[in-house]
Protein backbone atom coordinates (compact mmCIF):
# COMPACT_ATOMS: atom_id res chain seq x y z
CA UNK A 1 0.00 0.00 0.00
CA UNK A 2 1.33 3.32 -0.85
CA UNK A 3 1.60 6.04 1.93
CA UNK A 4 -0.45 8.24 0.16
CA UNK A 5 -3.94 8.01 0.66
CA UNK A 6 -5.54 4.80 -0.40
CA UNK A 7 -7.62 5.43 -3.67
CA UNK A 8 -10.44 2.32 -3.13
CA UNK A 9 -11.54 -0.42 -0.47
CA UNK A 10 -10.11 -3.16 -2.91
CA UNK A 11 -6.54 -1.40 -2.20
CA UNK A 12 -6.34 -1.30 1.35
CA UNK A 13 -7.44 -4.81 1.27
CA UNK A 14 -4.91 -6.12 -0.98
CA UNK A 15 -2.21 -4.02 1.33
CA UNK A 16 -3.39 -5.64 4.51
CA UNK A 17 -3.26 -9.07 2.87
CA UNK A 18 0.23 -8.17 1.78
CA UNK A 19 1.57 -7.87 4.50
CA UNK A 20 -0.08 -10.88 6.59
CA UNK A 21 -3.49 -9.59 7.50
CA UNK A 22 -7.18 -10.87 6.03
CA UNK A 23 -9.43 -8.55 6.48
CA UNK A 24 -12.77 -8.70 5.55
CA UNK A 25 -14.96 -6.44 3.40
CA UNK A 26 -16.16 -4.40 6.94
CA UNK A 27 -12.60 -4.08 8.17
CA UNK A 28 -11.01 -3.15 4.99
CA UNK A 29 -14.13 -0.83 4.38
CA UNK A 30 -13.38 0.93 7.66
CA UNK A 31 -9.69 0.92 7.27
CA UNK A 32 -10.13 3.04 3.94
CA UNK A 33 -12.56 5.58 5.67
CA UNK A 34 -10.32 5.98 8.80
CA UNK A 35 -7.75 7.19 6.38
CA UNK A 36 -9.47 9.08 3.78
CA UNK A 37 -11.74 10.40 6.56
CA UNK A 38 -9.16 11.15 9.27
CA UNK A 39 -11.36 9.61 11.76
CA UNK A 40 -10.33 7.54 14.62
CA UNK A 41 -11.18 3.54 14.34
CA UNK A 42 -13.41 2.04 17.60
CA UNK A 43 -12.43 -1.40 17.13
CA UNK A 44 -14.60 -4.06 19.61
CA UNK A 45 -14.82 -7.71 20.16
CA UNK A 46 -13.98 -10.88 21.88
CA UNK A 47 -10.17 -11.05 22.96
CA UNK A 48 -8.22 -12.65 20.40
CA UNK A 49 -9.76 -12.00 16.91
CA UNK A 50 -7.25 -9.68 15.61
CA UNK A 51 -8.11 -6.25 16.58
CA UNK A 52 -4.54 -5.15 17.59
CA UNK A 53 -3.13 -6.83 14.67
CA UNK A 54 -5.35 -4.75 12.38
CA UNK A 55 -3.63 -1.44 13.87
CA UNK A 56 0.23 -3.39 13.43
CA UNK A 57 -1.30 -4.00 9.86
CA UNK A 58 -2.01 -0.67 9.19
CA UNK A 59 1.26 0.27 10.41
CA UNK A 60 3.16 -2.50 8.05
CA UNK A 61 0.86 -1.88 5.36
CA UNK A 62 1.41 2.57 5.22
CA UNK A 63 4.64 2.45 6.05
CA UNK A 64 4.04 4.25 9.32
CA UNK A 65 5.38 4.10 12.84
CA UNK A 66 2.99 2.35 15.47
CA UNK A 67 3.06 4.13 18.49
CA UNK A 68 1.02 2.15 21.15
CA UNK A 69 -0.62 2.93 24.66
CA UNK A 70 -1.58 -0.04 26.35
CA UNK A 71 -4.27 0.85 28.89
CA UNK A 72 -5.14 -0.60 32.31
CA UNK A 73 -6.96 -0.09 35.35
CA UNK A 74 -5.89 3.36 36.84
CA UNK A 75 -3.77 4.71 33.97
CA UNK A 76 -3.69 8.30 34.12
CA UNK A 77 -2.51 11.29 32.38
CA UNK A 78 1.35 11.21 33.33
CA UNK A 79 1.60 8.08 31.41
CA UNK A 80 -0.67 8.35 28.73
CA UNK A 81 -0.17 12.19 27.87
CA UNK A 82 3.22 13.63 29.15
CA UNK A 83 5.33 14.70 32.52
CA UNK A 84 7.97 17.08 33.77
CA UNK A 85 10.78 15.85 34.57
CA UNK A 86 11.23 17.22 38.12
CA UNK A 87 14.99 16.05 38.99
CA UNK A 88 16.35 17.90 35.72
CA UNK A 89 14.14 20.67 36.85
CA UNK A 90 15.56 20.72 39.96
CA UNK A 91 19.26 20.30 39.12
CA UNK A 92 18.72 22.85 36.84
CA UNK A 93 17.41 25.31 39.41
CA UNK A 94 19.78 24.21 42.17
CA UNK A 95 22.28 25.00 39.12
CA UNK A 96 20.99 28.28 38.53
CA UNK A 97 20.83 29.07 42.80
CA UNK A 98 24.71 29.22 43.42
CA UNK A 99 23.47 28.02 47.07
CA UNK A 100 20.60 30.77 47.31
CA UNK A 101 17.61 28.33 46.13
CA UNK A 102 14.79 31.18 45.54
CA UNK A 103 17.75 33.44 43.55
CA UNK A 104 17.76 30.09 41.62
CA UNK A 105 13.72 29.96 41.11
CA UNK A 106 13.46 33.06 40.00
CA UNK A 107 16.10 32.98 37.19
CA UNK A 108 14.83 29.39 36.27
CA UNK A 109 11.52 28.97 36.64
CA UNK A 110 11.23 30.65 32.72
CA UNK A 111 12.64 27.57 31.16
CA UNK A 112 12.29 24.83 33.01
CA UNK A 113 9.12 24.26 31.63
CA UNK A 114 9.95 23.74 28.41
CA UNK A 115 10.81 20.68 25.41
CA UNK A 116 13.58 20.03 27.29
CA UNK A 117 12.01 18.51 30.56
CA UNK A 118 9.05 17.11 29.18
CA UNK A 119 8.68 13.44 29.02
CA UNK A 120 6.63 12.52 26.28
CA UNK A 121 4.25 9.70 26.37
CA UNK A 122 2.49 7.93 23.67
CA UNK A 123 -0.30 10.73 22.65
CA UNK A 124 1.82 13.52 23.16
CA UNK A 125 4.83 11.49 21.13
CA UNK A 126 2.17 10.82 18.47
CA UNK A 127 0.52 14.13 18.07
CA UNK A 128 3.50 15.61 17.84
CA UNK A 129 5.97 13.13 15.72
CA UNK A 130 7.43 14.73 12.81
CA UNK A 131 5.67 11.81 10.25
CA UNK A 132 3.24 10.37 9.95
CA UNK A 133 2.08 7.52 12.34
CA UNK A 134 -0.57 4.83 13.41
CA UNK A 135 -1.44 5.28 17.28
CA UNK A 136 -3.18 2.34 18.80
CA UNK A 137 -5.13 3.13 22.13
CA UNK A 138 -5.21 -1.00 22.74
CA UNK A 139 -7.68 -2.30 25.67
CA UNK A 140 -9.62 1.43 26.44
CA UNK A 141 -12.18 -0.53 28.19
CA UNK A 142 -9.99 -1.19 30.71
CA UNK A 143 -9.53 2.35 32.03
CA UNK A 144 -12.51 4.68 33.29
CA UNK A 145 -14.28 6.96 32.39
CA UNK A 146 -12.53 10.11 33.56
CA UNK A 147 -9.72 8.38 31.06
CA UNK A 148 -12.11 8.74 27.96
CA UNK A 149 -12.75 12.30 28.49
CA UNK A 150 -9.11 13.37 28.39
CA UNK A 151 -8.84 12.27 25.08
CA UNK A 152 -11.66 13.73 23.52
CA UNK A 153 -9.41 16.37 22.88
CA UNK A 154 -6.89 14.48 21.18
CA UNK A 155 -9.35 12.59 19.03
CA UNK A 156 -11.82 15.60 18.03
CA UNK A 157 -9.11 18.28 17.10
CA UNK A 158 -5.49 16.42 16.88
CA UNK A 159 -3.99 18.58 19.48
CA UNK A 160 -3.17 18.41 23.28
CA UNK A 161 -3.23 21.48 25.50
CA UNK A 162 -0.40 21.55 28.43
CA UNK A 163 -1.35 24.96 30.63
CA UNK A 164 2.65 25.43 30.71
CA UNK A 165 3.11 25.44 27.16
CA UNK A 166 -0.14 26.07 25.54
CA UNK A 167 -1.85 23.78 22.80
CA UNK A 168 0.24 21.42 20.81
CA UNK A 169 -1.21 20.77 17.58
CA UNK A 170 -0.40 17.58 15.53
CA UNK A 171 2.02 18.03 12.77
CA UNK A 172 0.72 15.17 10.65
CA UNK A 173 -2.53 13.50 11.06
CA UNK A 174 -1.99 9.77 13.21
CA UNK A 175 -3.94 6.97 12.01
CA UNK A 176 -5.94 6.22 15.78
CA UNK A 177 -7.06 2.12 16.14
CA UNK A 178 -8.82 1.77 19.68
CA UNK A 179 -9.32 -1.76 20.71
CA UNK A 180 -11.97 -3.00 23.42
CA UNK A 181 -12.80 -6.23 24.62
CA UNK A 182 -16.36 -4.74 25.46
CA UNK A 183 -15.56 -5.73 29.54
CA UNK A 184 -17.50 -2.43 29.73
CA UNK A 185 -19.85 -0.13 28.02
CA UNK A 186 -17.92 3.07 26.41
CA UNK A 187 -19.20 6.43 27.00
CA UNK A 188 -21.38 7.95 23.95
CA UNK A 189 -19.08 11.13 23.53
CA UNK A 190 -16.32 8.92 22.63
CA UNK A 191 -18.50 6.57 20.75
CA UNK A 192 -19.45 9.69 18.47
CA UNK A 193 -15.57 10.32 17.53
CA UNK A 194 -15.04 7.24 15.98
CA UNK A 195 -15.87 4.90 13.26
CA UNK A 196 -17.12 1.44 14.39
CA UNK A 197 -15.68 -2.09 13.56
CA UNK A 198 -16.57 -5.01 15.27
CA UNK A 199 -14.56 -7.86 15.19
CA UNK A 200 -15.88 -11.79 15.81
CA UNK A 201 -14.27 -15.42 15.54
CA UNK A 202 -14.51 -15.98 11.50
CA UNK A 203 -16.16 -19.26 10.00
CA UNK A 204 -14.24 -21.84 9.09
CA UNK A 205 -13.27 -20.92 5.59
CA UNK A 206 -12.11 -17.30 6.24
CA UNK A 207 -9.84 -19.09 9.71
CA UNK A 208 -8.63 -21.51 7.00
CA UNK A 209 -6.85 -19.44 4.97
CA UNK A 210 -5.45 -16.96 7.73
CA UNK A 211 -4.41 -20.33 9.29
CA UNK A 212 -2.57 -21.45 5.84
CA UNK A 213 -1.24 -17.82 5.53
CA UNK A 214 0.46 -18.65 8.17
CA UNK A 215 1.47 -22.18 8.02
CA UNK A 216 1.24 -22.32 4.38
CA UNK A 217 2.96 -25.92 4.83
CA UNK A 218 0.14 -27.38 6.19
CA UNK A 219 -1.89 -29.56 4.10
CA UNK A 220 -6.01 -28.32 3.27
CA UNK A 221 -7.39 -31.23 4.86
CA UNK A 222 -5.42 -30.78 7.68
CA UNK A 223 -6.36 -27.21 8.40
CA UNK A 224 -9.65 -27.85 7.86
CA UNK A 225 -9.67 -30.35 10.23
CA UNK A 226 -7.82 -28.26 12.97
CA UNK A 227 -10.05 -25.13 12.38
CA UNK A 228 -13.28 -27.44 12.95
CA UNK A 229 -12.13 -28.70 16.32
CA UNK A 230 -10.85 -24.76 17.27
CA UNK A 231 -14.72 -23.90 16.60
CA UNK A 232 -16.15 -26.58 18.61
CA UNK A 233 -14.09 -25.79 21.53
CA UNK A 234 -15.33 -21.95 21.45
CA UNK A 235 -18.56 -22.94 21.08
CA UNK A 236 -18.36 -24.90 24.98
CA UNK A 237 -19.06 -22.30 27.72
CA UNK A 238 -14.82 -21.62 28.39
CA UNK A 239 -13.29 -18.95 30.65
CA UNK A 240 -10.94 -18.38 27.33
CA UNK A 241 -11.71 -19.33 24.19
CA UNK A 242 -8.98 -20.03 21.82
CA UNK A 243 -7.99 -17.13 19.70
CA UNK A 244 -6.77 -16.86 16.03
CA UNK A 245 -3.40 -16.89 16.84
CA UNK A 246 -3.55 -20.03 19.39
CA UNK A 247 -4.91 -21.81 16.40
CA UNK A 248 -1.90 -20.66 14.28
CA UNK A 249 0.30 -21.68 16.89
CA UNK A 250 -1.56 -24.57 17.09
CA UNK A 251 -1.18 -25.55 13.50
CA UNK A 252 2.77 -24.88 13.59
CA UNK A 253 2.71 -27.24 16.92
CA UNK A 254 1.33 -29.93 14.39
CA UNK A 255 3.55 -29.14 11.43
CA UNK A 256 6.51 -29.53 13.86
CA UNK A 257 4.83 -32.68 14.98
CA UNK A 258 4.73 -34.22 11.52
CA UNK A 259 0.92 -34.88 12.13
CA UNK A 260 -1.65 -36.13 9.39
CA UNK A 261 -4.73 -36.10 11.50
CA UNK A 262 -5.63 -34.72 14.52
CA UNK A 263 -7.27 -37.75 16.84
CA UNK A 264 -8.35 -37.88 20.83
CA UNK A 265 -4.82 -39.08 21.77
CA UNK A 266 -2.59 -35.96 19.55
CA UNK A 267 -5.75 -33.86 20.73
CA UNK A 268 -4.83 -34.72 24.16
CA UNK A 269 -1.44 -34.15 23.73
CA UNK A 270 -1.56 -30.72 22.64
CA UNK A 271 -4.61 -29.22 23.74
CA UNK A 272 -2.78 -26.98 26.10
CA UNK A 273 -1.63 -24.61 22.89
CA UNK A 274 -5.44 -23.33 22.65
CA UNK A 275 -6.98 -24.21 26.32
CA UNK A 276 -5.37 -21.86 28.89
CA UNK A 277 -7.33 -22.67 32.23
CA UNK A 278 -7.79 -26.13 34.19
CA UNK A 279 -10.90 -25.84 34.40
CA UNK A 280 -11.40 -25.26 30.83
CA UNK A 281 -9.40 -28.32 30.03
CA UNK A 282 -11.44 -30.59 31.75
CA UNK A 283 -14.17 -29.51 30.21
CA UNK A 284 -12.84 -29.54 26.90
CA UNK A 285 -11.36 -32.88 27.06
CA UNK A 286 -14.64 -34.86 27.82
CA UNK A 287 -16.64 -33.15 25.06
CA UNK A 288 -14.74 -32.86 22.49
CA UNK A 289 -12.49 -35.92 23.42
CA UNK A 290 -15.85 -37.24 22.56
CA UNK A 291 -16.32 -36.14 19.19
CA UNK A 292 -12.91 -36.90 18.16
CA UNK A 293 -13.33 -40.44 20.20
CA UNK A 294 -11.46 -42.06 23.00
CA UNK A 295 -12.75 -39.47 25.39
CA UNK A 296 -12.00 -41.69 28.69
CA UNK A 297 -8.19 -42.11 27.32
CA UNK A 298 -8.30 -38.10 26.24
CA UNK A 299 -9.62 -37.08 30.00
CA UNK A 300 -6.86 -39.22 31.68
CA UNK A 301 -4.29 -37.84 29.65
CA UNK A 302 -5.29 -34.78 30.02
CA UNK A 303 -6.05 -34.87 33.33
CA UNK A 304 -1.70 -36.29 33.68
Amino acid sequence: MSKEQPQSVAEVREGLGKVGYLADEAGALVSFLAQRLGKPVLVEGPAGVGKTELAKALSRATGRRLIRLQCYEGLDEAKALYEWNYRKQLLRIQAESGGDEQAGWEQARGDIFSDDFLLTRPLLEAISAEYPVVLLIDEIDKTDQEFEAMLLEVLSDFQISIPELGVIVARTHPIVVLTSNNSRELTEALKRRCLYLWLDYPEVEREMEIVRLHAPELDERLARRLVEVVHMVRQLDLKKPPSIAESIDWARALLLLGADDIDASLFARTMSIIVKHRTDMDLVAERVGMKLGGVQGLGAEAAG
